[in-house]
């Protein structure tokens, strides 16, 4: 595995040697000045905890591997001699950090039993996938003269998106990664994963094969587009209302026919309209609804999302219930997945109102 020392010379924000070092503190750095590296570390913590997320595709876990790479850079300072920049520097460190800890135990991949006749979520093959906050990915946008827009583009941390590339060998993850979001070149790749140049075209090539089978048919959700529009902002506003007032048949006008509700790590799938109006209908309506709730907007992989609370009968406070990250065509709501409340702190959001 490849470790902290050696650096190539292309890759992420790449400059030549002296503006590698230019305005960076770099000597400082490698003199032990921890004031220094702390202001390097912070400006590129949050894109290279992106980086870490994709890889994984934990949030919990993208931020343990930031906090271990840059202890390791840390620790390697002395290692770094300038021949690419900072940043690609802790890209080499974080990745290598990543494919060590995907080395070790495999994630369990935990069946659940689908009712009969229904459809087995994509997205339930991935349990331990979380939503992303924007918040966050607004923080790891380039910066001035760094025009790696791909590094937080919608299309690069969609919730599919990041599904499918975990299916992918974790070194061809990296190749993937590395060299068709970050945009580094094959020679840059193949030195920060002690690889062949060869190695990583042919990695790259499968992996980019492998990806093809996975990813969704309808293609309209891959576009360019880095944070949700103002028409996907409405809906959701409506949404969200229908939602409080329990008015299903609001809801049902926002819901394409072939919409979609997934609960992962849950592997039921609620395919089609009817499909999730029967499933929230008990949950709203009669003796069993649940109770008075309340929602808050959020945003999560640039897609908007719903924090939902509920208040149950004799209770005073408004406790969380889940967190919808929805994907909007045309108008109207496409796509639905749910998560676990636990996911709300990285939002900023608490766990009762």
């Amino acid at each position: 595995m490849a470790g902290v020392n050696g650096e190539s010379g292309a890759g992420v924000g790449t400059r030549p040697q002296g503006a590698a070092q230019a305005g960076e503190g770099v000597e400082a750095v490698r003199a032990g000045d921890q004031a220094a590296f702390a202001e390097l570390a912070e400006r590129y913590r949050h894109e290279v905890q992106v980086h870490c997320y994709r890889m994984l595709g934990s949030y919990v876990e993208a931020e343990d591997m930031v906090q271990e790479a840059l202890l390791k850079a840390w620790r390697g300072r002395e290692t770094f001699e300038g021949r690419s920049t900072f940043r690609a520097w802790l890209y080499r460190i974080a990745t290598n950090v990543c494919l060590d800890a995907l080395s070790g135990p495999a994630r369990s991949r935990e069946v659940v039993v689908t009712m009969e006749g229904g459809e087995r979520s994509a997205l339930a093959e991935v349990p331990w996938l979380q939503p992303y906050p924007d918040r966050l990915l607004d923080l790891a946008g380039p910066g001035d003269g760094e025009p790696d827009a791909l590094v937080v583009s919608r299309e690069t941390v969609e919730l599919a998106y990041l599904a499918a590339i975990q299916h992918l060998p974790p070194r061809q993850r990296a190749v993937l990664i590395l060299r068709d979001v970050a945009g580094w070149p094959a020679e840059e790749t193949a030195g920060a994963l002690e690889m062949s140049v060869a190695a990583v075209k042919s990695a790259l090539q499968r992996a980019r094969a492998t990806l093809r089978l996975h990813l969704p048919e309808r293609r309209s959700q891959w576009g360019p587009a880095s944070r949700p529009s103002e028409e996907e902002r409405a809906v959701l506003r409506r949404y969200m209302r229908a939602s409080e007032e329990g008015d299903l048949v609001s809801l049902a006008a926002l819901l394409r026919e072939d919409a979609r509700q997934a609960m992962p790590p849950a592997a039921l799938l609620y395919a089609g309209r009817e499909a999730i109006l029967d499933m929230w209908r008990p949950v709203v309506e009669g003796a069993q609804a649940w109770g008075e709730w309340r929602s808050i907007l959020t945003f999560a992989n640039r897609r908007p999302a719903v924090a939902n609370y509920v208040r149950r009968g004799g209770e005073t406070a408004f406790t969380a219930v889940n967190l919808d990250v929805v994907r909007i065509e045309d108008g109207l709501i496409a796509e639905i997945t749910t998560f676990a409340p636990e996911v709300l702190p990285a939002f900023g959001l608490p766990d009762t109102l």
